[in-house]
């Protein structure tokens, strides 16, 4: 099929949303591997046959939703999840006084099981489906504070074994990238308070039934489809969460 947007095709939407589209899927099939840069805006434009202008404000969008990433004078990124970016885009527990530090973790147990129904309807999975189940502490200044589940479609990442992931080099979302070529763009979180399982509790040097935060987290890939569920226990003792939306959004 031809990239090329002639005038007067039909479209459902404008200009510039049909180039994104097709950006989008040109990532999807790997044109474009994270932290490699895209066509110049000049090129983009005599492929797709538009102006200059219409790709820029694809692009614009693609930058603000941390798909691509431009760096000064030398062009426009796709973007890598490393442990910087990460922390500043997905990880939203910081201290008290608004201190962030970056997470150790330790892997407590790796299993293979079926889906439930509640990791059916989150990550859109057929009756019974094998799924990665995952349990992660993340300490801060070496204190335990967030107990993460996590649940994987098994079929996302064949072979992923407790040697792999234990000792993966950088974040989480970043062996998806690099093993399976899969780019987490975008969470989408609920909040609620509850009291500590006895698990939970054990886990984070907690009294039991002492209040917690939890967090529920849907990570998804383009085409908003959705790799991962991940449910947080965190302890507010000394930590709370921090979402800056004015940084992280569009205006």
């Amino acid at each position: 099929m031809s990239s090329s947007l002639a005038a007067g095709s039909p479209m459902l939407n404008p200009l510039y949303k049909e180039v994104k589209i097709r950006l989008t899927r040109s990532l999807v099939a790997g044109e474009w591997k994270p932290g490699e840069a895209i066509p110049s805006e000049a090129r983009l434009a005599e492929r797709f046959n538009v102006s200059v202008g219409t790709i820029r404000k694809a692009i614009d969008e693609l930058v603000a939703e941390k798909i691509l990433v431009r760096q000064q004078g030398r062009g426009t990124f796709v973007a890598t999840h490393t442990e910087d970016r990460t922390l500043y885009y997905f990880f939203h527990i910081v201290g008290k006084d608004g201190s962030r530090a970056q997470p150790s973790h330790d892997l407590l147990s790796f299993r293979r099981a079926r889906a439930d129904a509640e990791a059916e309807r989150a990550l859109a999975l057929t009756r019974g489906e094998r799924v990665l189940r995952i349990e992660n502490l993340l300490r801060l200044a070496g204190v335990p504070v967030i107990l993460d589940e996590m649940v994987i479609p098994a079929r996302l990442c064949p072979n992923l074994d407790e040697a792999a992931f234990a000792g993966r080099e950088g974040t989480i979302y970043g062996l998806y990238q690099a093993r399976y070529g899969i780019n987490v763009v975008r969470i989408s979180e609920r909040l609620s308070a509850a009291a500590a399982p006895s698990r939970v509790a054990e886990v984070l040097g907690l009294r039991a039934n002492a209040p917690v935060l939890v967090i529920r987290r849907v990570a998804y890939t383009y085409h908003d489809a959705p790799v991962e569920l991940r449910t947080s226990w965190v302890d507010t003792r000394h930590h709370e969460y921090l979402s800056d939306l004015w940084k992280n959004e569009p205006r």
